[in-house]
């Protein structure tokens, strides 16, 4: 009787501890932040899912009924691949019971570069209230990388998470990510996925991994000192990005004069600084501004500040107006009514500068109050003060040292299978146009050396025209700039969109973006898709001396060469032996070739077009794309 107690206490205790075992709950694993509901996997590519957790541990995922198992390694990583799939959705992935719900199988492209790339659809973008109408594409989706950099490579981004496309939703994207993934979406059919790595001001060497700019001179030394004095770098940069949050605080936080009465219009300011606006700009950390001004009629008054760098809070009598962010026009506005008085009224301005801590306010001719149809200049004497609120840290643009970005917002990202890069960038680079050639092909074959899936399709944008025009320009820093991202054309699956029409003289960000993203994906569907179409602007192909005349011929013609405007081909410079460059006459006089004359060169030895900051030109293919600049010796 005893001996069968104790047998089945046994069992009973044997069955306990299988029951608990299998039962156990999965192991608790970590993935990057962009597995997240709503993610768009690369169609007819292996997809992988990735992440960390306790070495050792077991990691099941499934994903449309496949099962992948695998062993978290020593180092804590694991990493699993499905099988490739083409475009279709929605689908859950199950990771240890961690689920990612309402993922899609598409085409996923990675959105990078500078300003023009990251600005967003509401940054007064052309358009935009057209696109609001016509938003609702729940197989568009985009993920945002935040600002990042390090001195050590990364295995997560920021932060960020997968917005469909809607109305709500479309006013943070890039607007040029947007019309690219548009049409992409509209003529593929296919679900699309923008993941934007971009930040504004930034050169292609902090996109370029430190490794790969150690045997180039002009970056050689800095790229040297990241990988050689990394342990010092990491702590920098850590100094570094705890001032920056000590900053943005600061820049975030009005209430800290408010509280103080600046704004108010009996506050004694007789101890501030007089300053003379414009005249004595820029100034330096949190700079408050006041003056006074009188009005006899109160009715549709008006204000312009002219220029705003670059954010600022605005006052009218001690009542906040508004609040000028980084990016927002500066125009002339109606004071709302009840704000406004009879008589003497106050104007009070807060300014800070994180670009370069050098707040700017004010702009001649564009300075005043207007009041029954007369303006009041509001310039001359403030008074001003930069020590009401706390001197800002000094943060260091440590971003755009080699690598810095690459390591944050790039690493991170390369075994996620994509479709293509499409790049908008080079502004920052202008300075040093003569090694822009080899710095961006180094950075594009870095990139497609580390997903290490081939030469992925890589479109970027040619920058747009920008500041004076100039009849003559032969040493535009702009137009050699350009010209290097032309001859970056000679890497493989590559493409490039002309916008030397589209940009703005007074404003380095054109607010045309429909055109750029049309372009890119023009050149898309030829360079990413095979596509049998004309992907380009027409691009020279061959010059010929004809006595004191030369013929230009190009390719990418269409149906022919066209003009946007009047009936002589605009654009075109000629040197001859003295190398003075004069403007030529042009005149088409074929489907793809143009007569090229000046009076004053006789005998011409080199021919350039467009080749300037600003150029003006006309010169088109049938499908309305402009003409890729150049220059070119004759023979």
């Amino acid at each position: 009787m005893l001996k069968s107690i104790i047998k089945a206490t046994l069992l009973c205790v044997i069955i306990f501890a299988f029951s608990c075992q299998s039962n156990e709950p999965p192991t608790e694993v970590f993935m990057p932040k962009f597995f997240a509901d709503h993610m768009v996997f690369q169609r007819n590519q292996p997809i992988r899912v990735w992440g960390d957790g306790t070495p050792g541990k077991s990691v099941v995922a499934t994903f449309n009924n496949q099962e992948k198992e695998t062993e978290i390694d020593d180092n804590g990583y694991w990493m699993v691949e499905f099988d490739p799939m083409p475009a279709s959705g929605p689908f859950v992935l199950d990771v240890n019971g961690k689920k990612i719900r309402d993922i899609q199988i598409g085409d996923v492209w990675v959105a990078g570069g500078q300003s023009n790339m990251e600005w967003v659809m509401s940054a007064q973008v052309e358009g935009l209230q057209e696109e609001i109408a016509d938003s609702e594409y729940p197989l568009i989706r985009f993920f945002k990388i935040p600002h990042d950099y390090d001195a050590k490579v990364k295995t997560d981004v920021r932060g960020g998470e997968w917005k469909v496309a809607n109305a709500d939703n479309l006013m943070n994207f890039s607007a040029v990510a947007w019309f690219f993934a548009k049409k992409n979406h509209l003529e593929k059919g296919v679900p699309i996925g923008i993941i934007e790595s971009n930040w504004g001001g930034t050169p292609a060497e902090g996109w370029t991994a430190s490794e790969k700019l150690i045997d180039f001179p002009p970056y050689q030394e800095k790229a040297k000192d990241v990988v050689d004095r990394k342990d010092y770098w990491i702590q920098e940069i850590i100094d570094n990005k705890v001032r920056e949050l000590k900053r943005n605080d600061l820049v975030a936080a009005p209430q800290n004069g408010e509280i103080k009465g600046v704004v108010n219009t009996n506050f004694d300011d007789s101890d501030w600084q007089t300053v003379n606006l414009p005249g004595d700009n820029p100034f330096s950390d949190i700079a408050w501004f006041r003056k006074k001004f009188t009005v006899t009629n109160i009715d549709n008054v008006s204000l312009n500040l002219g220029d705003i760098q670059q954010m600022a809070y605005i006052y009218l009598n001690g009542g906040r107006l508004l609040f000028k962010d980084y990016g927002d026009a500066v125009k002339e506005f109606t004071l709302p009514a009840g704000m406004i008085v009879q008589g003497e009224n106050l104007l009070a301005v807060r300014i800070v500068n994180t670009w370069n801590n050098s707040p700017v306010l004010g702009k001649s001719g564009e300075f005043f109050v207007k009041s029954g149809g007369k303006k009041i200049s509001l310039e001359g004497e403030w008074k001003y003060n930069n020590r009401i609120e706390e001197e800002i840290p000094k943060v260091e643009w440590y971003n755009w040292l080699p690598g810095m970005m690459y390591n944050a917002m790039i690493a991170p990202i390369v075994k996620y299978p994509i479709k293509g890069v499409i790049w908008y960038q080079g502004e920052s680079n202008t300075g040093e146009h003569q090694y822009y050639k080899r710095l961006f092909s180094t950075m594009i074959q870095n990139w497609r050396e580390a997903w290490g899936i081939g030469d992925f399709p890589f479109l970027f944008v040619q920058l747009a025209n920008f500041m004076e025009r100039k009849d003559v320009q032969p040493d535009s820093d702009w137009a050699f700039l350009r010209e290097a991202q032309t001859q970056t054309l000679e890497l493989p699956n590559t493409g490039m969109a002309v916008t030397i029409d589209v940009g703005n003289a007074g404003d380095i960000h054109p607010r045309n973006k429909k055109d750029v993203g049309h372009r890119l994906w023009q050149s898309a569907k030829k360079v990413a898709y095979g596509d049998d179409v004309v992907h380009s602007g027409p691009v020279i192909s061959a010059v010929a001396k004809q006595g004191e005349k030369i013929i230009v011929t190009f390719d990418f013609v269409g149906e022919g060469l066209q003009l946007s405007s009047g009936a002589e081909v605009k654009g075109f410079v000629l040197a001859g032996e003295d190398g003075e460059f004069e403007s030529a006459k042009g005149k088409i006089v074929g489907t793809n070739q143009v007569e090229v004359y000046s009076p004053k060169v006789k005998n011409p030895g080199e021919v350039r077009f467009a080749w300037a900051d600003n150029p003006e030109f006309n010169l088109y293919n049938s499908l309305s794309l402009p003409a890729v600049p150049f220059r070119q010796k004759i023979d």
